[in-house]
């Protein structure tokens, strides 16, 4: 007789018919939280799935004493991690009495592009993020004492000393693209331990969804390998870049001949009338990275430019010689939510709310 290990048992298939549902959230910190259950078949869309609840009072969404939060499915990815025909489910929250909890960036994010669905707004995020070693507090890559060599060789390198985090990043490519999520590519980034995905070009809704799903599968892997994973800003002081969340936007309108001058230049006008109100909304702690150096404006001001990786929006040469295609907002800090950065772009360029 033989005694099952822990790799059988998490191997064990189960009946074809039952399916396993992990229902993914934001919690009250803008952090993930998920949990399981079993379910007898799988859906084939998210209404089809149950509305659950959880302890909102333990994810600083509810209080004690009426802690009740219930979650909505609203997107539904195979999932990686358990294999088919097992379901990750993208969640937002509500109270008892059907209101969105005041956490719930996807409802706003909601009503605003159903507004310009007509429009067909594409976005592409472009994810930068460090691996970390909680034993260290720092990168992978960082030495225990001192500092590592400057930034330079770590861009898009190849080297057994210098990159690290590789199998991560991409056991996460691999991990979206089974899921279905619109990853267009990794790169490592200019620090050690540091690196960067893309998701898009997505419409809509499916931006925000699939960035926050990204981000769970990213932490779900680097778990694997007890590492943390971080998003702020500035991570690593001194004379490190920090993490961006880089947001590619465009149009109808702008991907059309003639869409540079007649859509994108009052797009960036309207921006820059709004920039304070963008900063804001762009992710705690940018102060620390938008500094007018490392490739970044100074927070203070807004700028653009073609080609300019100093502005706070760039325009690609391309979309100039072409005279249509889309620009970069690259103030978003690495930790900001993607519901509200597409949502804000779209509410400050589109519909001038």
């Amino acid at each position: 007789m033989t005694t099952a290990t822990l790799s059988d048992l998490l191997a064990l298939k189960l009946p074809s018919e039952e399916c396993i549902a992990e229902y993914v959230w934001t919690d009250g910190f803008g952090k993930l939280r998920s949990k399981a259950r079993a379910l007898s078949s799988a859906p084939s869309a998210p209404s089809d799935l149950p509305h659950w609840n959880y302890d909102g009072s333990s994810t600083g969404q509810a209080p004690g004493e009426n802690s009740e939060v219930i979650l909505h499915p609203q997107a539904v990815y195979p999932d990686p991690f358990r294999g088919a025909p097992h379901i990750l489910v993208m969640c937002d929250t509500y109270t008892p009495d059907g209101e969105p909890i005041p956490t719930n960036s996807r409802f706003e994010c909601q009503r605003v592009m159903t507004k310009v669905a007509a429009l067909e707004p594409w976005f592409g995020l472009e994810q930068e993020y460090f691996l970390m070693d909680p034993a260290t507090g720092k990168p992978v890559g960082f030495p225990t004492k001192g500092e590592p060599e400057p930034q330079g060789p770590y861009y898009c390198g190849v080297s057994g000393g210098k990159m690290h985090g590789r199998d991560v990043a991409d056991a996460h490519f691999k991990a979206c693209l089974y899921a279905g999520i619109k990853i267009s590519g990794i790169n490592a980034e200019v620090a050690p331990g540091q690196w960067e995905f893309q998701i898009g070009p997505a419409v809509g809704m499916e931006e925000g969804d699939m960035l926050w799903m990204a981000r769970y599968l990213l932490e779900r892997i680097a778990e694997l390998k007890g590492l943390d994973v971080n998003y702020d800003p500035k991570p690593v002081k001194g004379d490190w870049n920090g993490s961006g969340c880089h947001a590619n936007f465009s149009t109808t309108p702008m991907r059309e001949a003639g869409g540079y001058e007649a859509h994108i230049v009052p797009a960036l006008e309207k921006l820059s009338a709004k920039h304070r109100e963008h900063i804001a909304a762009y992710g705690a702690g940018n102060e620390e990275r938008l500094t007018g150096h490392h490739e970044t404006a100074s927070i203070e001001t807004f700028k653009w430019g073609v080609a300019d990786r100093g502005a706070s929006c760039r325009v690609g040469t391309d979309t100039v010689e072409k005279g249509y295609g889309y620009f970069e907002d690259r103030r978003p800090a690495g930790n900001c939510d993607p519901y509200i950065v597409t949502k804000m772009l779209v509410q400050t360029c589109c519909l001038d709310e």
